[in-house]
């Protein structure tokens, strides 16, 4: 099918555009062109001065709509988290399994494999955030399971590359040291839960780790003008790095300092738990064995320890717009364009140019997703 997407202002790659139209031919981009110079007889779709851009790409989401990916290993729960997804202008994501027994990391390749082989665009991989982290820096991570890699997991991991995106591993673990093969192997490296360092966390990055995750959290910080930790490592090396803009887990002032630094390296992620997207009635809910409570907005276990975050990639790019000042095209590129490049998709998405798969998200002056584009499909809200 053949259709166009009009009276729009397009966020294409660095340009905004209005008059403009997007021209959608099956499953991919035809044409960014001027609006009167479309065909008479094409079929075409009023967005009624709303903003188009990508579809976000979410790197690092546990769960959202209810459910968690860890709690509820399943084709299903994917699908869940997906359709949740898209209501908040998220066409793509990492969903992402945290520290767990081998068989469990296993049981999640295996549904990941399920999925990539029913669904394209959507989910993008398994991101395996653990279990080769530090205790130091766990988080909500279950200590007990923390651990160093074996050489029967570490060829597991590298055979199921194919469905396998990226895996957080911390600088100072012993695992690090097999990151040439997994990079080899096509898996990204992301330092994370990690209390290295800087020379540590340095030297991971010199032997292929290219991504940081989360940056600020569950990771030693710049604690004085000598002691720099994975946090100075991150801001002193050209990786890509996630960062949550949810305003609880890392201070705006933050944010801002890191896009200085960063640049086109930093990518908005949620981290997000189930609350995502769940609504006002979701209290409590299960994490890896864990009761965890929601509260305005945050999410923490019995401890008080912040446990991943509520908020979806619409939510945050507003967040980074009207809190950290950020320009709207920009913080779009950060949701969109350099995720897929921090990834390597970014030859078919993250950007609306001819060509690009037609994932896309519409979107209202007051960040209202009205409706997304998956795979070419129009998917009002």
């Amino acid at each position: 099918m053949k259709y166009a997407l009009t009276n729009c202002v397009i966020y294409t790659k660095y340009d905004v555009l209005r008059d403009y139209a997007v021209v959608i031919n099956g499953e991919i981009i035809d044409a960014v062109i001027p609006q009167n110079e479309l065909n008479s007889d094409i079929k075409t779709i009023d967005l009624q001065g709303n903003n188009l851009t990508a579809g976000f790409i979410d790197l690092q989401l546990n769960g959202c709509g209810g459910v968690m990916f860890n709690d509820q290993n399943s084709v299903e729960t994917l699908e869940i988290m997906q359709a949740t997804n898209l209501k908040s202008g998220c066409t793509s994501f990492l969903p992402t399994f945290i520290t767990a027994p081998d068989e469990n990391i296993k049981s999640a390749v295996k549904i990941m494999r399920a999925y990539l082989n029913k669904h394209k665009n959507q989910a993008l991989g398994l991101h395996i955030e653990g279990p080769f982290i530090s205790v130091e820096k766990k988080g909500v991570h279950r200590p007990e399971y923390i651990r160093e890699i074996t050489s029967e997991m570490k060829d597991f991991l590298c055979e199921n590359a194919d469905v396998i995106t990226k895996i957080t591993i911390a600088a100072e673990n012993p695992t690090i040291n097999y990151t040439p093969d997994f990079v080899k192997s096509g898996i990204i490296v992301s330092v994370g839960h990690s209390n290295a360092t800087y020379e540590v966390a340095k030297d991971a990055f010199r032997k292929g780790a290219s991504f940081a995750t989360h940056l600020h959290n569950a990771m030693s910080p710049i604690s004085s003008g000598r002691a720099m930790g994975v946090v100075g490592a991150v801001l002193d090396s050209d990786v890509y790095t996630g960062i949550i803009v949810d305003g609880v887990h890392v201070n705006f002032g933050n944010v801002r300092i890191d896009k200085k630094i960063k640049g086109d390296k930093l990518c908005i992620v949620t981290d997000s738990l189930a609350a995502a997207g769940a609504g006002t009635e979701l209290e409590r809910f299960t994490f890896v064995g864990k009761t965890i409570y929601v509260k305005n907005g945050r999410c923490y276990d019995a401890n008080g320890t912040i446990a991943g975050a509520s908020i979806t990639m619409m939510e945050s790019v507003r967040n980074a717009v009207e809190y950290v000042e950020i320009p709207l095209a920009e913080a779009l590129r950060m949701s969109n364009l350099y995720p897929a490049r921090a990834i390597g998709v970014d030859d078919r998405l993250g950007s609306v140019e001819k060509g690009k798969v037609a994932n896309l998200a519409v979107f209202t002056a007051n960040y209202e997703v009205i409706g997304s584009v998956l795979n070419g499909e129009w998917k009002p809200n």
